[in-house]
């Protein structure tokens, strides 16, 4: 029986909570499953910072790249505000993506039948939807420099981000987007502002290559990002894959994720460059919500988005489907019987708490194991 190596990095706030209901899946799989997870606990975000004054350790760094994936809770929240830039709690996932090489950040965006009342969009808008957003990782503004504010005096100041991409950083992430849709419904619609940004000329440049030289049989189109952005609420279902850059992903996801009711229900993949020799690549998994502070330490956080970013380390650093599978379908029962957490009540649910949720998918990954 295979035993992988699993790092947990709950972070801060309700990233503790959720976590916990993860070990509750994890403890399930231990006893039933095809094979073994061995885990240990780290420090990262707000966490990291009041243990050792940085966002996260090089010891930490260590082990998450030796894991075999890395499940992450979330950081942040006010009591860090005022804490120096670089070991701000955001920093610490920053450097867990750039060193990992995490280039490829996968954000599923799926409308469990019994949530399509929850979207703030119409039922029948949303009812169904199953759509994967493709976000390149670690290049684009977020890492490009010079990245500076400058006094210009007379109590001006300049800012600068810089955009900026190479072609080999084009092509690895618009290929993990022609794969995936190869296994979905084989449509990938590419993002970009070629039309005022000439990072969008090469972005729109090179897929169009890699299109045509390597996935013909792939149904493709480009769009600009902004009109990406009415379209996912007008007519979400006409999208498969959508793949773009790192800032224009982090907003388009984020519109995705509200789409199928909440935050709360959302997962995503982070990975990096698969190892021809191993066939394994580094990992990180994590849900798409972040560490809610007021809500933190009272129960209500919903735990299915955290739950479910495991199942992806399950589908994509495992390969173990049916595994993954049971889980998927253990929350889509565990909804359809009305039980919710409070980002996504209704009227006739029964609300419960992070627990109650975990526990009531465990019981039914025991039913449907039977």
């Amino acid at each position: 029986m295979a035993t992988h190596k699993l790092l947990l990095l709950p972070g801060d706030g309700i990233g503790t909570e959720v976590m916990g209901e993860v070990k509750r899946v994890i403890a399930w799989l231990n006893k039933n499953g095809t094979a073994k997870f061995e885990t240990e606990d780290g420090l990262v975000g707000g966490a990291s910072y009041d243990a050792d004054k940085v966002a996260i350790t090089d010891a930490t760094m260590a082990r998450a790249q030796a894991a075999d994936a890395v499940i992450f809770g979330a950081v942040g929240g006010p009591k860090w505000a005022d804490v120096p830039y670089e070991a701000r709690p955001e920093a610490g996932l920053l450097r867990l993506r750039k060193d990992m090489a995490l280039f490829a950040n996968l954000r599923p965006a799926i409308c469990y039948p019994a949530l399509a009342e929850s979207s703030s969009l119409k039922k029948e808008i949303v009812e169904g939807l199953d759509i994967m957003i493709v976000r390149e990782l670690t290049g684009g503004v977020y890492f490009g420099e010079p990245k500076t504010i400058t006094d210009l005096g007379n109590g001006q100041k300049r800012a600068i981000d810089t955009q900026v991409y190479d072609t080999y950083e084009i092509e690895r992430i618009v290929r993990v987007a022609f794969e995936l849709a190869k296994k979905r419904r084989n449509k990938v619609t590419s993002m970009e502002k070629h039309n005022v940004m000439k990072s969008g000329v090469l972005w729109k440049e090179v897929v169009t290559q890699v299109h045509s030289r390597e996935y013909k049989d792939v149904q493709f189109e480009h769009q600009l990002a902004d009109s990406g952005a009415m379209q996912l609420v007008k007519y979400p279902k006409q999208f498969d894959v959508i793949v773009t850059d790192n800032l224009f992903g982090d907003i388009l996801s984020d519109i995705a994720a509200m789409l199928t009711g909440s935050l709360g229900m959302l997962p995503s993949a982070s990975l990096g460059e698969m190892d021809p020799k191993t066939k394994k690549r580094k990992a990180l998994y994590e849900p798409v919500h972040g560490s809610a502070p007021d809500i933190a330490g009272k129960g209500m956080a919903n735990p299915v988005a955290m739950i479910s970013s495991f199942v992806m380390a399950l589908r994509y650093s495992f390969d173990m489907q049916k595994e993954a599978d049971l889980i998927d379908q253990a929350v889509a029962a565990v909804l359809a019987k009305g039980l919710r957490t409070a980002d996504i009540k209704s009227d006739g649910a029964k609300m419960v708490s992070t627990q109650q949720m975990g526990e009531a998918i465990v019981a039914e990954m025991d039913t449907l194991a039977k």
